[in-house]
């Protein structure tokens, strides 16, 4: 071998050596990931979902709405798939027909989909079951029913999409800040009312899911916060300020899905509010919050997902009986009286329910995030004390996310339900897709926290194979 052969010859073992050296420090993911994006903004004029004081069908679109999905698997295959929606709720029939698909299609488990709205109150109706559509005129009952239709048709497609994209991935977490929540229970001398209250219980955290391609280009930002989208009451669609703080992301990052998880905002508004502008700026607040997390040191996620979903069983207080719905029947108040010929209804059919099973779900990606996901427009307290009793030093961090898989009633809190006022119970009577029977009993919360805690404690530890 010659001087320039050996000169060669030692240049490659060398760059061999370094290029080992270096994939033993930085070894490749076992992620596989895949996101896709679909448009659900209905088709002309459609009744809209949020406000019960509207009294005609949307007159327009001002910002289109999506469902989007995110598929990621982990090197032994397991999956999960992330829904998130521009609408008002995720009724519990819209989810059993996706869950459903998804265990007929790929073989996935319930604790496999994960589905989120965004509340906000310029989307359309969505109205799932027979208490729902009952007392609507034929043309908006077709509607309706159509728009079902085609959202299931559009979300199973975007998850297909998703699936279709998988490819390794790199996922890490991220979190910020932002400050334009604010408590809206308002204690006064008649009891506790809807309006900004400085002093009360809020969070403010901002979680980020980063998923990034091997390259390093980001592909999937998922984030959260807990707050109402009730800037807008416009007879436009919109998905309000978390629809443009996608919006904003996605334009300042090509080719990047941005997807949006409402936290544990039951009892949160945006301040201020009312005007599109304020929608945009509360967007950009939460946007410029995304890109300020995505600036804090990554922390990568490795290992493995570990899924858990079981339902809580909630129990309704003091059912009323025939006589006292027939009475409030009689009511000047066209709410009470649509609320009790509804719940006279389903005494008479003997489907009044005296309890609910409320699904809850907890994800652990790898050991880095602690994802817990609860039902209906679940109140601030439940965020504040999973985190405070789950987020260690060292440990995982904690992400809490409220109306996910069937937003079928606001849950209070113990203190929330003792204190009254709309979100303690005040509300039920303006449910349509669950005919809810009145206010949970005290024991509301400790039902909801054992069922999450008994969930944390199954994810801690990888769960044994099928054949062990």
């Amino acid at each position: 071998m010659n001087q320039r052969s050996t000169f060669v010859f030692a240049t490659l073992v060398f760059c061999i050596s370094v290029s080992l050296t270096f994939a033993e420090g930085q070894p490749e993911t076992s992620w596989q990931a895949g996101v896709s994006s679909v448009k659900i903004t209905p088709e002309g004029p459609a009744w809209m979902a949020g406000y019960a004081s509207r009294d005609k069908p949307s007159d327009g679109v001002e910002l289109d709405l999506f469902a989007k999905s995110l598929v990621v698997r982990d090197g032994s295959g397991e999956t999960l798939v992330i829904v998130t929606l521009d609408l008002i709720s995720v009724p519990g029939p819209l989810r059993k027909h996706i869950e459903e698909r998804l265990v007929q299609s790929n073989g996935l488990k319930p604790a496999n989909l994960v589905m989120n709205c965004s509340h906000t109150h310029c989307g359309p109706e969505i109205r799932t079951t027979g208490s729902a559509l009952s007392g609507l005129d034929p043309e908006r009952r077709e509607k309706a029913v159509a728009y079902v239709e085609s959202l299931q048709t559009r979300i199973l497609s975007s998850i297909d999409a998703a699936f279709i994209k998988l490819a390794p991935a790199k996922l890490s977490f991220q979190k910020a800040r932002a400050g334009f929540a604010m408590n809206r229970r308002l204690p006064s001398d008649t009891g506790y009312r809807n309006s900004p209250n400085p002093e009360g219980r809020v969070d403010h955290d901002v979680p980020v899911l980063r998923v990034e391609d091997t390259e390093g280009e980001i592909k999937a930002i998922v984030f959260g916060y807990a707050c109402h989208n009730t800037t807008l009451g416009l007879y436009q669609m919109n998905g309000d300020y978390a629809g443009y703080a996608q919006n904003y992301l996605e334009e300042a990052h090509p080719g990047t899905v941005a997807m949006f998880m409402m936290g544990c905002g039951g009892d949160q508004n945006p301040y201020p509010r009312r005007t599109l502008e304020l929608a945009k700026q509360h967007g950009r607040t939460l946007a410029t919050a995304v890109e300020a997390a995505l600036e804090t040191p990554k922390r990568a996620i490795t290992g493995s997902l570990r899924v858990a979903f079981e339902t809580a069983d909630l129990k309704y207080a003091d059912v009323p009986t025939r006589d006292q719905l027939l009475e409030q029947a009689q009511s000047a108040n066209k709410f009470d009286k649509n609320y009790a010929e509804r719940l006279l209804k389903e005494l008479e059919d003997g489907t009044l329910i005296t309890s609910y099973p409320a699904p809850v779900q907890v994800v652990r990606f790898g050991d880095a995030v602690l994802f817990v996901a609860l039902p209906g427009e679940t109140v601030v307290d439940y965020s504040l004390r999973i985190k405070r009793e789950n987020q260690k030093q060292g440990g995982p961090d904690v992400w809490v996310a409220g109306y996910s898989n069937d937003v079928f009633a606001y849950i209070p809190s113990l203190r929330v339900l003792l204190e009254g006022g709309y979100e303690a119970g005040g509300a039920m009577k303006y449910m349509t897709t669950v005919v809810q029977p009145g206010a949970f009993t005290p024991d509301v919360e400790e039902l909801l926290m054992s069922r999450i805690n008994e969930l944390v404690k199954a994810t801690a530890e990888p769960l044994p194979s099928s054949d062990e």
